[in-house]
């Protein structure tokens, strides 16, 4: 990805939600054994869902105590949320084109859904769970999601209208067009397996060529 394309967070969105263990100062091994429980905690919910995983077979898997996963996080909600908030920005920030951007707006449209589908995939299984879970989020953590889909709305939504006056696209209402063009990701776990039959960036591309069909894009464009 080159750096003037390279998607930004917006304004005041943390790349992680605050930390509330006990750990205060990060260090090179903070950080490792804080990816280490990540980890574990990602293939457990995975496997056995967010319900059915404990903060004792977390810690169980790792082969440490209880009190150790408790220094890095509060409680199984952080972990889970801390899982699941940078697949949120990376998807969420997906449009996030730099101003002086030439492209034509039905390029950067297929490139953003293009980002956004391959960030879901490459974000596996975390990304899948909020769809799978919604209930176990706090609501905090619900409204900060839906404040970073504003985000991207706000983009692809004049980003689809500059299109059709292109000509480059042909849909009639702006917004059931984007929620159905974005459903196709949304709706990966489902179905999505990482040893599917198609590799992750096959499966990419048809997804993204899915959407461009259902924007109605033009074969010149």
């Amino acid at each position: 990805m080159s750096k003037a394309l390279a998607p930004a967070r917006p304004h005041g969105t943390a790349r992680h939600p605050p930390q509330a263990g006990r750990q205060r100062a990060s260090t090179q091994r903070t950080d490792a054994q804080r990816e280490r429980i990540l980890a574990v905690a990602a293939r457990l919910f995975a496997e056995q869902g967010y319900a059915g995983t404990t903060l004792a077979q977390i810690a169980q898997a790792l082969g440490v105590s209880k009190p150790f996963v408790y220094y890095y996080f509060r409680d199984k909600q952080e972990v889970l949320e801390t899982l699941s908030w940078p697949p949120a920005v990376e998807c969420f920030t997906a449009l996030d084109f730099a101003a002086d951007d030439p492209r034509r707006a039905s390029q950067k449209v297929l490139d953003g859904l293009g980002r956004l589908i391959r960030a879901t995939i490459d974000n596996h299984p975390a990304a899948f769970f909020p769809y799978l879970e919604p209930q176990a989020y706090r609501p905090e953590y619900r409204a900060a999601q839906k404040k970073l889909a504003r985000h991207f709305y706000a983009r692809l939504h004049p980003l689809l209208e500059q299109a059709r006056a292109d000509g480059d696209l042909d849909f009639r209402d702006t917004k059931v067009t984007a929620l159905a063009a974005c459903s196709l990701p949304g709706f990966l776990y489902h179905w999505y397996r990482p040893d599917g039959r198609l590799p992750p960036e096959a499966v990419a591309a048809e997804l993204t060529a899915l959407a461009a069909r259902v924007l109605g894009l033009r074969g010149a464009a």
